[in-house]
């Protein structure tokens, strides 16, 4: 067990480590007491940056500041498109209320994205009247962006949402669905792998039917087929968990063409890893994919350490 799983005796890895923009460049906010309902623009920090999540600007800053892979929200609207955009209602951040599927896409892009961002308990608004018309359709960043990566979530679970993104993609070629990557609810997502089969996606259903066969005969290892072509979010509290984690584990799935992602805590919200101490928690010269809400943090400080040889958990 100890030869089969040691990173000691497995293959170098080398290069600079995966990085996933969690919704591109946004404002972040305090996760303490934080509910599923709870509406993060009214805990936003105070503004380092000018730009709010999920906006076209947003994702071009993400892939300028280095990111290799943006992350986006979707939802359907009133006349069957995508918005992107993250929350259930529109009522947190915006200056209407509602559902995306209450308005046209026409309708939210007068929409007042930023309406509703603070940082002082409602004292001052920063992003206030600055955020009107930068709600995107998911058609706009396709020709926004025609050649960068991204990872769609869809926000609903609904399996007709994956039957109607499965016929928004189906219409893109194969070389762009390649570098697509969709996760979501386990409805909606069997519904578009059903439709597009060689399409990467993932769900809590494709995450256990790998993880937990790997788990129990990984030691060995044994390569679970639902492994293969696939993306793993694994919560840094668990990782340590998996069988030849991290170097032989992260080779084992580059061999079967998965990405691996590491998000910060227990997964449960989204937490990535935004500083020079949240890296420190990482392997030392982690080579895997990492979950962050500050690429413009982030990419310098990993790419500066390696060009430096140094290790960020030193």
């Amino acid at each position: 067990m100890f030869f089969n799983n040691s990173s000691l005796l497995t293959k170098e890895r080398k290069g600079e480590p995966f990085l996933l923009a969690h919704r591109g460049l946004g404002q972040t906010f305090t996760m303490e007491g934080i509910k599923w309902d709870t509406c993060t623009a009214e805990r936003i920090y105070e503004p380092e940056h000018p730009y709010l999540e999920n906006t076209l600007s947003s994702m071009e800053a993400a892939f300028a500041d280095g990111a290799d892979l943006v992350e986006l929200d979707i939802k359907p609207t009133k006349d069957g498109k995508f918005a992107v955009f993250h929350d259930g209602t529109l009522d947190c951040r915006t200056n209407v209320k509602g559902s995306t599927k209450d308005y046209t896409m026409a309708e939210l892009k007068k929409v007042d994205i930023g309406y509703g961002y603070t940082s002082d308990h409602g004292k001052t608004f920063p992003f206030r009247g600055k955020g009107v018309g930068l709600m995107p359709s998911l058609e706009d960043v396709m020709k926004q962006f025609p050649d960068q990566p991204f990872l769609i979530h869809i926000k609903n679970a609904d399996p007709k949402e994956g039957t109607m993104l499965a016929q928004f993609l189906s219409k893109l070629s194969e070389k762009r669905l390649n570098q697509l990557t969709i996760y979501g609810d386990d409805g909606p997502i069997a519904t578009l792998k059903a439709q597009l089969p060689e399409l990467r996606v993932m769900s809590m259903a494709t995450l256990k039917s790998c993880l937990i066969p790997y788990l129990g005969m990984g030691w060995t290892g044994y390569m679970p087929s639902a492994c293969e072509n696939t993306q793993l979010h694994i919560p840094e509290k668990y990782a340590g968990l998996l069988w030849g984690w991290p170097n032989k584990f992260l080779n084992r799935m580059d061999q079967v063409d998965t990405r691996v992602i590491v998000v910060a805590g227990d997964g449960g919200w989204s937490e990535g890893f935004d500083s020079a101490a949240d890296l420190k928690r990482l392997p030392a010269n982690f080579t895997g994919g990492i979950w962050t809400n500050r690429i413009d943090r982030i990419a310098p400080l990993v790419k500066r350490d390696e060009e430096r040889g140094l290790d960020t958990n030193k």
